[in-house]
């Protein structure tokens, strides 16, 4: 039986090492946290995910929490100019819902049940050392933990990376009490504040229920860069609700009874969108496969953070199998990250394009979802299959193409 160990406690790492289980690998995780501790931990994420990554969890019985989370069927886009006026303002629907659930419950879900399932897991923080000493025990050794000293092991990747440092500051609050936009149907809003960032409303599941999740996305030193103090979680709620008020004020009504989940409801801090190279060199010379965040991390401008964890999965998974009895070296680690990089290039290009100032034609396409709704159902569904904008959107000859084939004139 071949040994895979697998560092990291996320929706990568626990997805294909339950994976992993049904295809009878000998998988040990090293988690930094138990359970519990990760239950009662702050929040990490707003992790919306859409069909496909969702489907991956159906196909392997890990939607432990579908029936009772909200289904996300719709999303409504609004855009402001720099003067604050509203020039985008529409709906999109879903091919197949989205959902969030908070990771909190998630992953420490997944790991009692990949233990219960007879996996190993270590339980402590793991250093480099620490790898250099475990990793020549295992056939296969891949790093899921995309923070600390463990990410220094896999160098920038120059030739895919676009930018060089964090692009927006991240506040994110869970509430309770959010009146919803229309009671019939749950809806994502995403609300883009010209030349000072972005204010979504996610609907998710959290241990208290169904909720509500607040998030500015604010280009540093900006208007909507509030949080740089890192509040509590009632500030920093307070702080939310007053920027939505006077740069949404469409949302005003919604905040009458909004209150946070719980006393580790809210996050703050910066993301640094970056591709690293996917093998990391031990010390003593053994190699390492890097998955997920640790090799390609977006802003969560896109929401495919979560996705992208999930899809990233899945492909080492399809990779480490059709492998079979060949070993783990440095050409397969290789191989598995360009075949996940075949996807992965597009939910970058998509993340990268929403955080550079936006192109005429980009905008131009955005509004032109205010008068044809098939262009806001094309522009929702994106977000599930980020290739999808290569065709009519990321390019001006393209996207020209595409508005004249809708009968819009040309800017």
């Amino acid at each position: 039986m071949r040994r895979i160990l697998i560092v990291g406690s996320g929706q990568s790492g626990l997805q294909l090492a339950l994976s992993l289980q049904e295809q009878d690998y000998e998988v040990t995780v090293i988690s930094a946290r138990t359970p519990e501790e990760i239950r009662n931990a702050r929040v990490t994420s707003t992790q919306v995910m859409f069909d496909t990554a969702l489907q991956h969890e159906r196909d392997h019985g890990l939607n432990l929490w579908e029936p009772e989370t909200p289904q996300i069927k719709r999303k409504h886009l609004s855009a402001t100019a720099p003067d604050g006026t509203r020039f985008v303002n529409w709906h999109g629907d879903f091919s197949a819902y989205a959902q969030s659930v908070d990771q909190r419950v998630k992953m420490a879900t997944w790991l009692e049940m990949f233990q219960d399932r007879g996996g190993n897991v270590i339980i402590h923080p793991a250093s480099v050392s620490d790898l250099d000493g475990l990793a020549r025990l295992y056939d296969l050794t891949i790093v899921a933990a995309g923070r600390g000293e463990l990410v220094d092991m896999f160098d920038r990747d120059p030739t895919r990376s676009r930018f060089t440092g964090p692009q927006r500051s991240v506040a994110i609050v869970y509430t309770h009490g959010l009146a919803p936009e229309d009671p019939d149907i749950t809806i994502i809003g995403i609300n883009l504040i010209g030349g000072h960032g972005e204010l979504y409303i996610m609907p998710g599941l959290t241990h208290t229920g169904p909720c509500d999740i607040l998030y500015v996305s604010a280009i540093p030193g900006g208007p909507l860069d509030r949080f740089g103090d890192s509040p509590g979680p009632r500030e920093q709620l307070d702080r939310t609700v007053a920027l939505f008020e006077e740069y949404a004020p469409w949302e005003r009504d919604r905040f009458a009874g909004v209150r946070i989940t719980d006393e580790r409801s809210n996050l703050t801090g910066r993301v640094n969108p970056m591709v690293r190279k996917p093998v990391g060199r031990l010390p003593s010379g053994g190699a390492v496969l890097g998955m997920a965040d640790v090799v390609v991390v977006n802003d969560p401008i896109a929401g495919q953070g979560a996705n992208n964890a999930s899809k990233c999965a899945a492909s080492y998974l399809t990779s480490i199998v059709e492998h079979g009895d060949r070993p783990f070296d440095e050409e397969f680690m290789t191989a598995t990250f360009e075949r996940y990089w075949e996807y992965a290039q597009f939910s970058t290009r998509w993340s990268n394009t929403l955080l550079a100032p936006p192109e005429p034609h980009v905008l131009e396409v955005l509004a032109a979802g205010n008068t044809n709704p098939a262009v806001g159902d094309r522009i929702t569904n994106g977000f599930n299959n980020p290739e999808d904008y290569t065709n009519f959107l990321f390019e001006e000859d393209k996207a020209r193409a595409y508005l004249a084939s809708l009968g819009q004139p040309a800017a």
